[in-house]
């Protein structure tokens, strides 16, 4: 069986949906499956093409015994909806373009990732080309994200985006989603289309606190006194994540008490100026790292503070970053409703949840923490129990590849 898996992010870049593809990739290669990727040039998330890549129309390589085709893509770093656009129309055009000439000329199934939504344009038409059966992915409902956030709001736009959502779902022989409410959504909206939960999960053997060893508490100047609650990820608008700065203002009187956000993106020099208005000596940025470097970061945390904004729209949201802190044995402080909650803290009891964007809940659970030591060791193994059981990566994949053969 001969898959193609294309999406605009793709490792070397480091990321969720970066993370997530290439993982399932390697296992149905290994389970069987011919499975190669059609991708662009790593760019994301400081929107500069790497240099190893710089100036490339083309390139393959293979990683892991993946075959990845990358092409060229429009990139810039103005943060217009106009630019934006520019940069997911100029991949469906060339990856649809390098698909026609430098893949294989047939293919059984072609799995699209999305957002962006667009990407679909040249998975449908790739999949004409190729003989091929559509499978879409969805890993957010978009162009209901946009549209809730407030990022897209031309009408005669959002129209064209919803019918072209609908047709993609149609078009699909199998459309999956990361959450289960996402694939409640789709079923709600669409119910003769065929759907599956594809979760994001966690390498719990890559994930192992006990495997790994760190110095990097001591090498950052952190105490073993000191608790370290930590945010690592997308530093964008969804997360909210001026909920983390303003509860650090009102712990500023407990010396030992440190917060740690890891990333990059759109919001990072927002929350910049806001550390310094507030004059938090207590919050520490640092950038983004790979998955080898940041294993030693978990190990060597406390706790992990997870946030989205208060809207209705998340409550089907499951941020990819729970489970690999959960497989570290890390708790989480999850400022997240609904699904995730109900997952992760009502059924695996593995953190507190506050409520989004309230900085005195969150204060109030912090505080519960830091009293109670053996409460973050006691959070943490359930943590880890529960995602080891429920959200292996390789019984993720085995379950999907069930799914093709049905086709």
């Amino acid at each position: 069986m001969k898959l193609l898996i294309l999406t605009q992010y793709f490792p070397p870049e480091v990321g969720a949906p970066q993370n997530r593809l290439f993982e399932l990739a390697i296992r149905l290669q290994k389970s069987g499956i011919d499975a190669t990727i059609l991708t662009a040039m790593p760019n994301y998330p400081s929107m500069e093409i790497h240099e190893a890549y710089k100036g490339l129309k083309y390139h393959y390589e293979e990683i892991n015994n993946l075959k990845v085709h990358r092409s060229s893509i429009y990139v810039s770093k103005s943060k217009s909806i106009f630019k934006r656009l520019l940069n997911y129309f100029s991949f469906v055009w060339f990856s649809y373009k390098m698909g026609r000439s430098k893949l294989d000329k047939s293919y059984d199934f072609i799995l699209c990732e999305s957002p962006p939504l667009f990407l679909g344009i040249s998975a449908y038409l790739l999949c004409r080309k190729k003989s091929a059966k559509l499978i879409f992915n969805v890993s957010d409902l978009w162009p209901e994200s946009a549209e809730k956030l407030g990022l897209v709001k031309n009408k005669l736009f959002l129209g064209l985006a919803y019918k072209l959502e609908a047709f993609l779902y149609k078009k699909s022989v199998l459309v999956t989603g990361q959450t289960q409410g996402i694939v409640k959504d789709i079923q709600s909206r669409f119910p003769d289309v065929q759907t599956h939960w594809l979760p994001n999960g966690v390498d719990t053997e890559l994930f192992n606190p006990d495997a790994i060893s760190s110095q990097w508490r001591e090498e950052n100047g952190f105490s073993t006194a000191d608790l370290l609650l930590f945010y690592g990820g997308i530093l964008g608008h969804a997360q909210g994540l001026e909920v983390i700065l303003k509860a650090a203002a009102l712990l500023k009187d407990k010396a030992n008490i440190k917060f740690i956000l890891m990333g990059s993106g759109p919001e990072k020099d927002n929350l910049l100026n806001l550390k310094e208005q507030l004059n938090l000596d207590n919050v520490y940025f640092f950038d983004t790292v790979s998955k080898e470097k940041m294993l030693p970061i978990l190990k060597s945390i406390d706790v992990s503070i997870i946030p989205l904004k208060k809207l209705k729209l998340f409550e089907g949201a499951i941020p990819s970053k729970i489970f690999e802190n959960l497989s570290m044995q890390n708790p989480i402080l999850l400022g997240v409703d609904g699904e995730a909650k109900k997952l992760f803290i009502d059924d695996g009891k593995a953190g507190l949840h506050f409520e989004p964007e309230n900085e005195q809940d969150l204060k109030s659970k912090i505080l519960e923490l830091y009293e109670n030591r053996n409460l973050i060791k006691e959070l943490g193994n359930s943590g880890r129990d529960y995602v080891v059981n429920k959200f292996n990566r390789n019984n993720i994949a085995k379950e999907f590849s069930k799914k093709l053969p049905l086709q």
